[in-house]
């Protein structure tokens, strides 16, 4: 669904994009740059029991206008209606989590990603996938390391499967694994139901947040809170609970939703 230009001019103004929108790889690039630095992958919705929609009036409310960040459904749901509206061609498809996963683990097909047709051929653009989200475009071409804003990432084929992997400290980990097949907008409405309802999704029971600013990663795990900075050693530390709010409100800039809930979901985990 292609978005009003009221809320396309203010989805630009959200992550400070200021030139002009064309369905090539240079907007594409930008785009997806600075989304992942501005709009903060989070699930407090689940987290708080809190219902997740993916219409786009809510989609653009609460990720656009409310300060709000969200997901892979509603982040990558929010990029591909801005995406048709530039005028881009593009396939949804899904993908099994396997980042800080263990080898072998079965996943299921939660995470929703892009493959977008450019002039060059296809390339794959992901705003939704937390502390590991590829902050750039990546071609859809097996076993060659790209350079993003960030870490290298590359993508690696076997018989029809795609995977998805960055390099960290030089060693090359798996962060999701897909195919071509083509997803429908019922199956991102299942696989979000169960992300956000079922009480065997994390996102039920951790609180997660990320945003990947230029040169630095931000993380939060519950009280776990990493500032990955590239080239350095990363600075990690332990909050306070009654810190966590504070976090998300400077360093991933959400304004946060009943923080007083926050908190005793917090202190009831910790």
């Amino acid at each position: 669904m292609s978005l009003s230009d009221e809320d396309l001019t203010a989805y630009f103004q959200r992550i400070g994009f200021n030139q002009e929108a064309r369905p090539d790889r240079a907007t594409l690039a930008a785009l997806v740059e600075a989304h992942t630095a501005t709009i903060p992958f989070e699930n407090l919705n689940p987290f708080l029991g809190l219902p997740v929609s993916l219409a786009p009036d809510a989609l653009v409310d609460k990720l656009v206008r409310n300060r709000r960040g969200g997901y892979c459904y509603e982040q990558n749901g929010l990029f591909a209606h801005v995406l048709e509206t530039i005028g881009f061609e593009f396939v949804p498809l899904a993908a099994r989590v396997q980042w800080n996963v263990p080898d072998g683990a079965p996943t299921a097909r939660t995470h929703k990603l892009l493959l977008v047709e450019l002039a060059e051929g296809p390339a794959l653009a992901d705003v939704g996938f937390g502390g590991a989200v590829c902050t750039g475009v990546l071609d859809l071409e097996a076993d060659i390391p790209q350079a993003t804003p960030h870490e290298r990432f590359r993508l690696v084929e076997t018989d029809g499967q795609w995977q998805q992997q960055i390099e960290v400290k030089g060693e090359w980990r798996p962060t999701y694994r897909f195919d071509l097949t083509p997803q429908l907008a019922v199956d991102d409405e299942l696989g979000n139901w169960w992300t956000s309802a079922n009480p065997a999704s994390h996102f039920t029971f951790t609180l997660i947040a990320a945003r990947s600013p230029h040169g630095r990663r931000h993380a939060l795990r519950n009280l776990d809170y990493a500032v990955h900075v590239l080239g350095r050693e990363s600075d990690r530390r332990r909050l306070a609970t009654e810190e966590v709010c504070e976090v998300l409100q400077s360093d991933f800039c959400i304004d946060v939703p009943d923080p007083d809930r926050v908190i005793e979901r917090l202190r009831a985990i910790a």
